[in-house]
């Protein structure tokens, strides 16, 4: 296992995240334990059945991860992770009712050539 304080940990990140490719990372805060940084790669936890796809949804869900980059992180097609997030209820697209009319309007002028 490897150490890191917060403040080694804010100054290069990535470093600290070199480490956690290959092994355990303790990040230190004020000499106690606060968090533990494990590489998915190295500790063979992102092959693992089902956890690329669970990160890819709870990424999506958030908002942290486009629709386009959760279905890749999934290793799905698109249509397919669309399916899977809507069985979840997890909405695809998330706008206010004022947005939907005004992408309506917008194909409707595109529809009719105006």
């Amino acid at each position: 296992m490897k150490t890191v304080n917060v403040s080694g940990l804010k100054n290069n990140p990535s470093e600290a995240l070199r480490m956690a490719h290959d092994d355990i990372v303790l990040v230190m805060n004020r000499n106690e334990p606060d968090a533990v940084m494990i590489g998915l790669k190295s500790a063979k936890i992102i092959g693992m059945p089902g956890v690329r796809k669970a990160l890819a949804t709870a990424l999506f869900k958030d908002g942290d991860l486009s629709l386009a980059r959760s279905a890749k992180l999934a290793d799905m097609p698109l249509a397919d992770f669309i399916a899977h997030v809507s069985r979840l209820g997890i909405p695809v697209i998330n706008q206010t009712a004022e947005e939907v009319q005004q992408d309506m309007d917008t194909l409707e002028q595109w529809l009719t050539g105006a």
